[in-house]
């Protein structure tokens, strides 16, 4: 019997590799759209940044080095489970500390998950600033691999011309009561302009798509060609035709689309940022993005036709090849209700539960692993971490109800209409046998042993305080994982605990005093109309005294 293991196992350990990837991040300079230079996050002194591609099985060893010189930094692997390797996830204060500048971190694990992820800064709402890109797991095993003669990566995103630190400032602020989120200035396909993809008549590719975006969803189309859905956040789908895809930040798509039997013609493919998501949109901005198929380089690229309606393909009628059914009854429902308020420091906050995160002085993980028997007492992670211990192996259900106005990409199970109001468990709903399964799920099995974030992929809601942190088996967690000595060596290296709960208090953990928090609430009747009109009294107040002090300063001087 023992050979006859060693024999099956033996071919899958020639396949796997170990890929590695020195990355030494830097600012560089870049200007996508040719309007504006600006300061921006690259890799080994170039942007945009590679794409990280690997196959199923491969051990992916990145060496990270932070040369900002100005900020913190890491590395979030995003749609990637990190099964059995939590501490490499990337969010700081989540799974690690924060990586100082001149500070080196090792990200180290196993990719057994094949499909199109992405890879990104999880610091302070820092990858709109360039520090993103495509994470490619190929796979021997595609179901869909005979079906397609090559690939193509296609990255779409919004881009900003003033850095995240300074937007950041002025979202969070008193002079934004109402939460606006700041407008980018335009889109992106591969952080560029205007891009040429050569192809071949008659051949089928495999159009790997990712929304790399900090905010706005795109609606994307080819003309005069049809694609076919075959996964979608790394779950293959049956084959199923669409003509128009919406895509929110943070998801991915592959379709299948085969060219044309002639090279008379190229053809353009656009993405168009959802307006409806911006509350003002500024006069003269563009929201669209264009590439082009080009059959032969002897033909013109034609600007693409105006669509008279976006009526994007509804991806929950996908059906994973796998034929997953929906899970039994849950466990264990809670409710996570989305809303948005203000604080008395007059800046709008995003809440889950009427709480707005904060992230805790010691990382969860840390937490989790040096609590003991503690870990399952969700108090212990934090009050404003909005925390959430989840037992081993049971069926958790997730009920979000939406008590914003705004669009907020949550990747679920089920839907309800606009108009639906909150969620009632006692009403029947019409759950698909099979139903499409993405990143973040409205029902979920906890048959590993983690700790994530369920967040807003919108990155404005995100820092914001639009997040909860779910601690899946902690007990398991601590028999099974522990922390690379280099990654408590960066902490202590910048004076950060590595033990104890969210305050950093290791004698007892209940004790949550000195923990980091929210401003104060504001004092009942304050509405944010009346917040609103208090700023520009302030303001008109301000201006006032100043033109005052200004026409005494002149006639002094008379």
């Amino acid at each position: 019997m023992r050979s006859l293991i060693f024999f099956a196992w033996f071919p899958l350990s020639i396949l796997a590799a170990t890929k590695t990837y020195d990355f030494n991040v830097g600012w560089t300079t870049a200007n996508p759209d040719g309007l504006f230079d600006r300061r921006t996050m690259g890799i080994n002194g170039k942007w945009p940044l590679p794409t990280i591609e690997v196959d199923k099985g491969d051990r992916v060893v990145v060496n990270l080095y932070n040369g900002l010189g100005d900020q913190n930094t890491s590395l979030h692997f995003h749609g990637l489970f990190q099964n059995g390797t939590n501490a490499m996830d990337g969010p700081a204060g989540v799974t690690q500390c924060p990586v100082a500048p001149g500070q080196s971190i090792v990200y180290d694990f196993v990719v057994d998950q094949p499909g199109t992820y992405w890879y990104h800064a999880h610091v302070k709402g820092q990858y709109p600033d360039g520090l993103r890109g495509a994470f490619i797991v190929h796979d021997a095993a595609d179901p869909h691999k005979d079906l397609y003669d090559s690939e193509i990566v296609l990255t779409f995103s919004d881009w900003y011309h003033e850095q995240m630190s300074v937007l950041i400032s002025e979202f969070v602020s008193i002079a934004n009561p109402t939460g606006a989120e700041p407008v980018p200035q335009c889109a992106l396909i591969n952080d560029s302009r205007d891009v040429k993809i050569n192809v071949e008549a008659g051949k089928t590719y495999l159009f790997r798509m990712v929304n790399i975006g900090a905010f706005a969803a795109q609606y994307i189309w080819f003309e005069g060609h049809t694609m076919r859905v075959v996964e979608v956040d790394g779950v293959y789908t049956k084959p199923t035709e669409a003509s128009l895809i919406y895509l929110t930040a943070a998801q991915r798509v592959s379709v299948l689309i085969t060219m044309r039997n002639d090279t008379s013609a190229n053809f353009p493919f656009s993405g168009s940022m959802d307006e409806d998501l911006f509350d003002a949109v500024p006069p003269g901005l563009n929201p669209n993005v264009t590439g082009w198929l080009v059959y032969s380089d002897k033909n013109e690229n034609p600007q693409p036709a105006e669509l008279a309606e976006f009526d994007p393909f509804d991806d929950f009628v996908l059906e994973p090849v796998d034929e997953q059914e929906l899970l039994q009854a849950p466990d264990y429902s809670f409710n996570l209700d989305v809303v948005m308020d203000n604080l008395a420091d007059g800046a709008n906050y995003a809440f889950f539960n009427d709480i707005t995160y904060v992230k805790p002085k010691v990382p969860t993980l840390y937490t989790a692993l040096s609590a003991g028997d503690m870990a399952t007492n969700p108090i212990i992670y934090g009050h404003n971490t909005n925390p959430f211990v989840l037992k081993h192996n049971e069926v958790v259900e997730i009920v979000l109800n939406n008590l914003d106005p705004g669009k907020h990409p949550f990747h679920l199970l089920y839907r309800s209409e606009e108009e639906a109001g909150i969620y009632n468990a006692s009403i029947a709903h019409d759950m698909p046998r099979i139903p499409m399964r993405r990143d973040v799920v409205l029902a979920l099995l906890t048959g590993s042993e983690r700790i994530w974030l369920f967040h807003c992929h919108l990155e404005w809601h995100m820092v914001s305080g639009l997040t909860a942190t779910m601690i899946e088996a902690p007990l398991e967690l601590q028999k099974t994982q522990k922390i690379p000595e280099g990654h408590l060596d960066q902490c202590k290296a910048q004076g950060l605990p590595t033990e104890g709960n969210a305050a950093g208090n290791t004698v007892n953990f209940l004790d949550l005093a000195g923990e980091n928090k929210p401003p104060p609430r504001l004092p009942a009747g304050f509405t944010t109309r009346g917040i609103v009109a208090l700023v520009f009294s302030v303001i008109s107040a301000l201006v006032g005294l100043a033109v005052i002090g200004w026409y005494g300063a002149a006639g002094a001087g008379k």
